[in-house]
């Protein structure tokens, strides 16, 4: 791959970024985009939520599925969307439990970095997506970079809380032992913030209060949730 690994992240990535098969991912995405297909995020973003969010800094992970597949929209942070870019509804959803759990009022902006820099690690499962083709990139070699971020943060002898939305999310955690057990971290489940989803568990689950109450018992402060 082509994406500068943020220093921090680079004991971690360059192992695995050195086997055949990322190789052959780095490969294919470059054929893709050879071939005139458009990738979401951009090249130099791809890796925007380790950049924000260095190992050593890490808080909280809000693991996502694949980058939205939108024009303009992605730029290397789950969930969140480019300033200026209309909020999608997972986030709109999101920002509506942010406003009944914390009281905050509901953001303007789409875009979440002010939490990726204070420890919030946004990490998407697969880090692109082809242009309005969702998912069209999983299965493809970045399992196993983000599985080894994942891996790392739950390695961490820091309290940590993993929030898991959905299925996907909560598939993927279990492929990292050291959140299948009790343990150190906070594990938070619930239902997905998609519309069709949010309903069934997600609205009420109050993920915001209950991050900031484990942090502050553990001694490693509070997240400003506002946006």
């Amino acid at each position: 791959m082509s994406e500068a690994i943020p220093q921090s992240w680079r004991p971690v990535l360059e192992p695995v970024l050195a086997t055949p098969e990322a190789r052959k991912l780095g490969g294919w995405l470059k054929a893709e985009e050879a071939a005139g297909k458009q990738v979401y995020p951009p090249r130099g973003t791809r890796l925007a939520a380790l950049a924000l969010t260095p190992l050593e800094a890490v808080r909280c992970v809000i693991l996502g599925q694949d980058p939205y597949h939108g024009p303009g929209q992605a730029h290397g942070l789950a969930f969140s969307v480019q300033a200026g870019v209309k909020v999608p509804p997972s986030l709109v959803n999101i920002y509506k439990e942010l406003e009944a759990d914390l009281g905050l009022p509901r953001p303007q902006t789409g875009d979440l970095s002010r939490w990726a820099q204070q420890g919030v690690l946004l990490l998407n499962n697969t880090l692109t997506v082809e242009a309005g083709q969702a998912g069209s990139h999983a299965g493809r070699g970045w399992d196993a970079v983000t599985d080894a971020c994942v891996a790392a943060v739950a390695a961490s002898a820091l309290p940590t809380v993993f929030i898991l939305w959905g299925s996907h999310a909560k598939k993927k955690a279990s492929r990292v032992p050291a959140l299948s057990r009790a343990g150190h971290h906070l594990v938070l489940t619930s239902a997905h913030p998609s519309p069709l989803s949010a309903h069934n568990g997600f609205f009420g689950s109050r993920p915001f209060s209950q991050t900031n109450a484990f942090l502050e018992q553990a001694g490693r402060g509070t997240i400003d949730w506002r946006v």
